[in-house]
């Protein structure tokens, strides 16, 4: 594969955690853009979710722990290139939208860019779900002074800051982990509003209000947390 980089077309690997998202994998697949490497860590999927992804050119990880942020982690271990991204593997978001967000990253301009979604259809984004993430965000924004109107996956950040971030956690509170630690480093998040669809196949997380509270529940603690002074010093060298 040719990678090019340069500060009008860069390129950059994409993690995508994925369990059972064999119905969803060809159209996310398709839609990685020219250049890039698409990493697909297989979290414990029971269908053909592993060898499909392989079979659409996209490189395998296996993380057999369950939960969201060690598949997202094992894939930025996976990471070989200057900019990672991160997208959820379900087709209801398009990884071709990460263009624009590494190009802001390569230029400098921001540290982080995230993804707010904005539903497309009725029911592509659960009221229990909106409400959890209200909450959060709130929250997020008394611990840190960030205003954000979202906690969703897609972002893009360079993969040698993120790893000084030192993050911890392993389940759902790897996102949130990610941004209160870059706001403690003092790094520049930049937010944008990305269209947000029905996913494919059937919600691990946000589809059900048990899904949403063991959610909040682990973003919560992450909140609580005290900083990573060490870890988070580094990482903002790293940054710039």
């Amino acid at each position: 594969m040719v990678r090019v980089t340069n500060s009008t077309n860069p390129c950059a690997d994409i993690v995508l955690p994925c369990l059972d998202e064999a119905a969803a994998l060809p159209w996310v697949l398709a839609r990685i853009p020219d250049g890039w490497r698409a990493i697909v860590v297989d979290n414990g999927s029971t269908d053909d979710s592993a060898a499909i992804a392989h079979a659409h050119g996209a490189t395998v990880v296996h993380e057999p722990r369950r939960g969201f942020g060690a598949a997202c982690h094992t894939g930025l271990l996976a990471a070989e290139a200057d900019i990672v991204c991160f997208c959820d593997c379900d087709a209801s978001l398009d990884p071709g939208l990460l263009t624009s967000f590494v190009r802001t990253v390569a230029a400098g301009d921001a540290d982080l860019v995230l993804g707010r979604r904005r539903p497309q259809e009725r029911g592509a984004w659960p009221v229990h779900a909106r409400l959890g993430n209200l909450a959060l965000t709130r929250m997020l924004r008394r611990r840190t002074g960030l205003t954000l109107g979202d906690l969703g996956p897609l972002r893009a950040a360079r993969r040698e800051p993120l790893l000084a971030l030192g993050l911890t956690d392993r389940r759902s509170g790897y996102p949130l982990q990610m941004v209160v630690r870059a706001a403690d480093a003092g790094w520049r998040v930049e937010e944008r509003e990305v269209p947000y669809l029905p996913r494919t196949g059937k919600s691990k997380v946000t589809g059900t209000w048990r899904g949403t509270w063991h959610a909040v529940r682990d973003m919560r603690a992450v909140l609580h947390q005290p900083p990573e002074v060490r870890d988070l010093a580094a990482a903002t060298r790293a940054a710039r």
